[in-house]
């Protein structure tokens, strides 16, 4: 039987207990520029890279109440013709993302420019006064981690990464089953992510007016070795390792973010990957296969277990992607769409191998053990509230939740879940897993320091 979940039931749930009752005091204690936004009043948002991920997320955010899109900002002439023929030509464009920080009328910047402009981005954006929501991963570097970190606790500034996994009601539910013990002790996660479509795997489309006259290419390389125009690396920069960071970059991250808002982790303390390019010999320098392990210690939220992540873009089966967190008394499965919980009774039973034994040996040997050792019932279904699975609807959309995250945060001044912090912690492991794969070594990490193991922090 499956039981399908409203937003409203789900952001009830989570709204419960959110708001303080000093929080209000705790506002008008602030400067003037860092008050909550009224609810009454306006939130103005300036979109920073509006590619294909910058405009979809954007059109979801200006659906949330109250909030209004300002301007925009990207490299490609051809993005910001578009951006006031879907927004409207009022919209303020500018090649320039800091022209568009400038701006007094504007509260918050979305950020989904390439993964290697993301930290430089948020600092400046957040040096300017403007809360942010970038997207993942937060860094392309790992040594660009501290220096958000840092500036949106100077600046004292909302900043939320955009894994929508830590603001999906299916995640929040998983943290709830798992915390109840539904699964009995958690031993291993496994975590996949299979595509098998040329825009899957990044071939997006390069528009045939690309040119150094509309293209601003010296910005778009930025602080990436510098070489002659060659658009393919803009339109499709995730093949790339100047701009991009891979399937790590790219999926991994979003496995680690959802996996690590369930079970509470910091992180893992060693990672290992391999992989390589089986199918998109295409000129990209990221592998299309990548399969990553990771050793996560005991802690006072979780045992230890280890966790397995797999991304193929030639999966020749299908698409989506999948999460089974198993533990000693059953499984639990996350899929794009839902929640299911089996329960296995542990096998403690020693077994036998009794097939050599003379025939009356065999029947006194099973007497015997049947006493001992009563037959179990097998696998079940958990049923949750009168249900084995919790489904959401096909309409449901999780960005559109993490947003609202986003702007009540900005309200409010109330933390978010997917901070600097906890995205660099699940960043960090994504960009070990490149250099694990690329440098053929396993490296030591440190969750709580957010470093690797034996290194001084950047």
């Amino acid at each position: 039987m499956s039981k399908t979940t409203s937003r409203r039931h789900f952001m009830k749930l989570a709204a419960a207990g959110t708001l303080a009752a000093n929080a209000a005091d705790r506002a008008f204690a602030l400067e003037p520029e860092q008050r909550p936004i009224s609810a009454n009043d306006k939130i103005r948002v300036a979109l920073i890279g509006a590619g294909s991920r910058g405009m979809d997320i954007t059109s979801t955010a200006i659906r949330v109440p109250g909030v209004e899109l300002v301007a925009v900002a990207d490299v490609y002439d051809g993005r910001l013709i578009r951006a006031k023929e879907v927004w409207g030509a009022k919209i303020a464009t500018s090649r320039d993302h800091r022209e568009i920080l400038a701006r007094p009328d504007i509260d918050a910047v979305i950020i989904a420019t390439p993964d290697h402009w993301h930290a430089q981005i948020s600092v400046d954006a957040m040096n300017a006064g403007k809360d942010a929501y970038c997207e993942k991963p937060m860094v392309q570097q790992l040594d660009e981690g501290h220096r958000v970190i840092e500036a949106a606790k100077k600046n004292n500034r909302i900043y939320q990464v955009g894994s929508q996994h830590v603001s999906s009601i299916i995640f929040q539910k998983a943290k709830e089953v798992l915390a109840a013990g539904a699964i009995g002790k958690l031993n291993m996660i496994e975590g996949s992510w299979d595509r098998n479509s040329a825009m899957g795997a990044w071939q997006y489309t390069l528009p045939p007016d690309a040119s150094p006259q509309t293209i601003d290419w010296d910005r778009f390389l930025g602080r990436a070795p510098k070489r002659p125009f060659e658009p393919i690396r803009l339109f499709r920069w995730r093949n790339y390792r100047d701009y991009g960071t891979g399937v790590a970059g790219d999926l991994f991250v979003h496995l680690f973010s959802g996996m690590h808002h369930v079970v509470g982790s910091m992180g893992p303390t060693r990672v290992m990957a391999t992989g390589g390019l089986r199918f998109w010999k295409d000129g990209r320098e990221a592998p299309d296969v990548m399969l990553g392990l990771y050793d996560y210690p005991e802690t006072s939220n979780h045992p230890a277990f280890n966790l397995s992540l797999k991304v193929n873009f030639a999966d020749g089966g299908g698409e989506g992607s999948e999460f089974k967190f198993i533990g000693n008394e059953g499984v639990m499965a996350i899929t794009g769409s839902g929640l299911t919980v089996t329960k296995r009774q542990p096998e403690r039973e020693p077994g036998y191998t009794i097939e050599t034994f003379p025939e009356a040996i065999q029947k006194q040997y099973l007497e015997e053990y049947r006493k001992r050792y009563p037959s179990r019932k097998g696998t079940e279904r958990l049923r949750l509230d009168g249900g084995d699975n919790y489904t959401v609807g096909r309409n449901y959309d999780s960005t559109y939740d993490h947003f609202v995250s986003f702007f009540t945060a900005m309200r409010t001044r109330q933390p978010v879940i997917e901070d600097a912090a906890f995205a660099f912690r699940a960043a960090g492991p994504a960009l070990l897993s490149n250099l694990s794969y690329f440098n053929n070594r396993i490296y030591q990490w440190d969750p709580e320091a957010i470093k690797i193991n034996g290194e001084a922090k950047s």
